[in-house]
């Protein structure tokens, strides 16, 4: 089958097309023809070697951490899905590789894909729409009336976040550039800090939740946002030592990361809120949970851009210069 694979470690270049076996499928696995992924920014930091400390992938290495397509063949031991379904998932993080024409994916880590959406539509979701659920209603636990902050609302992960808050009965604020204030508007956003003309934390005020997708100065300056006892949890700040224990790192790995977080700790401490690291994980439960609010019209994607698989690497070159307006970039399988 053809692939896009990283052969080295670097910010640009590296990846190339190539003719790989097709994926091995065990007992509990599903193999999928891909009709379409999409680009995360997930795949920038793999490709730029800046994950290697806690996904330490063997190269060269199919690169993709979204997929929607059909099943070709299932395992012995499947039992929810047959030949010929239309499904979507994010795989495990040890088995990613959706550039591809084929990938064998765990039963437990798929869904079957929303009747409501097109393949391209689907692929665009499953990692936002985890991450998003992962922080707003298992970590967060976000309560009907509750003040909720998403940053880069205009974002993959921020646009499908927005929706899912509301859901949630949460009062939600966001932050985008002066051209996406009406795109994050008509997603449901009550408040938009336009982060050309304001600083958020001089606007925003008693915040019992930030969704942080940016790292840096705004996520330091996010704590300064919340009510005490709030929390403010990151997909982009340094990671925690509780991370290490999900990942099963060792000791080492553990206290390495329990020091990069260290500072940003200490200053939610001292402010009386808490600062906590999510690296999302796939669950098909989950994304049938999300399944079924896009069926019902509460949920909607937004897709900037499609390429055609073979512009794979200008999709992500695209991404990468920041050249997206609104929403995700996916790659269509012909």
């Amino acid at each position: 089958m053809r692939a896009f694979l990283v052969d080295r470690y670097g910010s640009r270049g590296g990846l190339r097309v190539g003719e790989v076996p097709d994926p091995e499928v065990g007992a509990n696995d599903v193999l999928v023809r891909v009709r379409a992924a999409s680009v995360n920014p997930l795949d920038l930091m793999i490709r730029a070697g800046k994950m290697k400390a806690v996904l330490p992938y063997r190269l060269p290495l199919i690169l993709g951490n979204d997929l929607a397509g059909t099943v070709v063949r299932v395992g012995a031991a499947v039992t929810r899905f047959a030949v010929g379904d239309e499904v979507y998932a994010r795989p495990g993080k040890d088995r990613i590789g959706t550039f591809a024409e084929f990938i064998a994916v765990h039963q437990d880590d798929l869904a079957i894909k929303p009747a409501t959406l097109s393949m391209e539509e689907a692929a665009s979701l499953p990692l936002v729409a985890l991450t998003s659920w992962q922080v707003l209603v298992e970590r967060a636990r976000v309560q009907p009336g509750q003040k909720v902050l998403i940053h880069a609302g205009s974002g993959g992960l921020g646009t499908i976040a927005i929706q899912l808050a509301k859901q949630l009965g949460a009062q939600v604020a966001t932050t985008t550039s002066t051209g996406n204030v009406d795109v994050v508007k008509s997603l449901g956003a009550d408040v938009v800090v336009d982060y050309k003309t304001q600083a958020f934390e001089t606007v925003l005020h008693d915040y019992d939740v930030v969704l942080d997708a940016l790292g840096g100065e705004t996520l330091k300056k996010s704590l300064d946002v919340l009510r005490p006892g709030g929390k403010v949890i990151s997909v982009a700040g340094p990671p925690d030592a509780a991370f290490g224990r999900e990942l099963g790192a060792n000791p080492l790995i553990r206290l390495a990361m329990s020091a990069l977080s260290f500072p940003i700790r200490r200053r939610a401490r001292r402010r009386g809120v808490t600062y906590s690291f999510l690296f999302m994980k796939a669950d098909g439960d989950q994304l049938r949970e999300f399944t079924a609010l896009i069926d019902a019209g509460e949920i909607r994607p937004v897709i900037d851009a499609v390429f055609p698989f073979e512009s794979t690497p200008e999709a992500l070159e695209y991404v990468a210069a920041g050249r997206a307006k609104a929403g995700k970039v996916v790659v269509q399988m012909r």
